[in-house]
């Protein structure tokens, strides 16, 4: 019987692109988000490699509609062997006019809806015996930030708590837990509803990495199948940093 993974905010950008990474492993998948024509795209394209796939519409700061995602996977597909904690919103303003109900928004799917979906999820991975591996989708913006950006910032700093809390936690359900913090991913080819398009990047952007050039979802999803598999076995409760080396680089101007 195939492995499950179970994948949150997979219609488009590094969900997409991690959920099609796993179904190329295997694994049957699980996915959802708000976004339903874009979501249907990724199950047909999982479908047309030969995987198997669902798609649940939910709104992951919804204890209802996580727990009946998660109800519906475990029902159809078996209980997740991995979960990874994609979804997250942004809303940027001036930080004197950012408003409470914005702020609270952000909070409510990146970071409760991290932690209601690592909950139910762990329930079902601990009641199966199997144990299992929780990956959550932070953000270099967790440790360093531009202007204006104190809702998403605080939001994947949580993530990162949250993280080495829940690895030791649920560590005795034989349940790892960690944390991939990316940098600049280039997102624009992962689009779904016909609108990805070629990205166009400077030789200012590249230069800003190490590496040469702007991340690709591909990077993440790559991160993702090692931290979740048996090869990263004595790995939990840590923060992965994927960013060409970019936050390591002074830049001066």
């Amino acid at each position: 019987m195939a492995k499950v993974a179970a994948i949150t905010g997979a219609a488009e950008g590094i969900g997409r692109a991690t959920a099609i990474a796993f179904a190329e492993k295997g694994f049957a998948v699980s996915i959802c988000d708000t976004n339903k024509e874009a979501g249907f795209e990724v199950i047909k394209t999982i479908r047309q490699l030969g995987g198997k796939a669902i798609f649940v519409r939910a709104d992951v700061a919804d204890s209802t509609q996580t727990e009946r995602w998660l109800r519906v996977t475990a029902d159809e597909l078996g209980v997740p062997d991995v979960l990874i904690n994609n979804a997250g919103i942004g809303r940027s303003a001036p930080f004197l006019e950012l408003r409470p109900e914005d702020f609270d928004r952000v909070i409510g799917v990146n970071l409760r809806g991290t932690f209601l979906c690592s909950q139910q999820a762990a329930r079902l991975m601990a009641s199966s015996g199997k144990g299992g591996a929780i990956v959550n989708i932070a953000s270099t913006r967790a440790l360093m930030s531009e202007a204006d950006t104190e809702a998403y910032s605080a939001s994947k700093g949580g993530i990162l708590a949250l993280t080495h809390a829940m690895a030791v936690s649920l560590g005795p359900y034989g349940i790892r837990v960690n944390a991939i913090s990316p940098g600049w991913i280039e997102t624009s080819e992962w689009r779904g509803l016909g609108q990805a398009a070629k990205p166009q990047h400077s030789d200012r952007d590249r230069l800003q990495h190490p590496v040469g050039r702007v991340g690709r979802p591909e990077d993440i999803a790559q991160a993702c199948l090692y931290v979740a598999g048996s090869d990263a076995s004595f790995i939990t409760g840590q923060n992965l940093v994927i960013d060409g080396g970019m936050t390591i680089k002074m830049i001066y101007e």
